[in-house]
């Protein structure tokens, strides 16, 4: 569980810190400082509503009833996966542009006053936070209360996130970009199909889906589920020694279809006769005016 919150913490910390190294290296390079003020403010209210709604499902519903609460913890998982499929897609396909087209929403923004400022980095910063907060849930109820790996976990890859972030803003610290979400994204697939059959899971307890007493396995006898790597299948890929049918059926073709399509060669969108990109382009963002 620790290590696979550090990795969705570091991945989508990392997406929102290039966002502002991205909006914060524009600005000095281009000698306008003194719009950074209304940039850190968007990045802040942005950061405030994600803790809130993190912090919201979080805490409360533990006052509803069990039906209620796994009804709403499966839900919230399910809408986690939805968020980091979309991520995984999105950021596979923008890892190349996402800098031009946050500089040029930037420059339109300067021209508009500091609200649009403001606004160009909430919204760069917030839709992250969305997402980080909705998993931040999906994945602490998956553990259990009374369980801190995840907030450990998230931590760990948040700070980070910071840190590798700060770093390439210094120009410490150059990253293949393409290669770094391909790598996490596949890994993360593997981890949201977990957070998947966790929530059709929930789901089934809470009586909205069918099939709680049909089992597809129950290696239990074989599988302690205290030991270690029990545990670590567990909190790496949520998986169960008594899993159900629908569970499996949903956790084996969300793999087979997300992977497949994640895994497939992008077709190249530039035109025949244009002049290729250079291997090493997407080291690092592009944060030069």
């Amino acid at each position: 569980m620790l290590a696979s919150n550090a990795l969705i913490g570091l991945r989508e910390g990392l997406e929102a810190a290039l966002v502002v190294v991205i909006l914060v290296a524009f600005l000095v390079k281009t000698d306008r400082r003194w719009a950074l003020r209304h940039v850190w403010t968007g990045v802040g209210v942005a950061v405030a509503l994600s803790v809130a709604l993190g912090a919201l499902l979080t805490y409360g519903t533990r006052q509803l009833s069990f039906e209620t609460q796994e009804l709403i913890g499966g839900t919230a998982s399910i809408v986690a996966v939805v968020f980091v499929t979309f991520m995984v897609f999105w950021m596979k396909s923008a890892s190349r542009t996402i800098s031009g087209e946050l500089k040029g929403k930037l420059d339109q923004a300067l021209d508009m006053g500091p609200l649009a400022i403001a606004l160009v980095a909430f919204l760069g910063v917030g839709r992250e936070g969305l997402e980080t907060a909705i998993f931040f849930y999906a994945t602490t109820e998956a553990a259990g209360q009374g369980n801190n790996q995840p907030l450990i976990g998230w931590v760990i890859g948040l700070g980070g996130a910071v840190v590798l972030g700060w770093l390439i803003y210094r120009g410490a610290v150059k990253i293949n970009l393409t290669k770094f979400f391909r790598w996490t994204g596949i890994l993360l697939v593997l981890v949201a199909a977990g957070i998947l059959a966790y929530g059709i899971h929930d789901l089934q307890e809470a009586g909205f889906l069918p099939g709680l007493t049909t089992l597809a396995f129950d290696v239990s006898a074989t599988v302690d589920p205290g030991s270690w790597y029990a545990t670590l299948l567990k909190g790496i890929f949520n998986f169960t020694p008594a899993t159900t049918l629908l569970q499996a059926i949903a956790w084996v073709l969300y793999v087979g279809i997300v992977l497949t399509l994640f895994l497939r060669p992008a077709r190249p969108s530039r035109p025949v006769d244009a002049p290729a990109v250079a291997p090493d382009s997407t080291s690092r963002p592009s944060v030069a005016a």
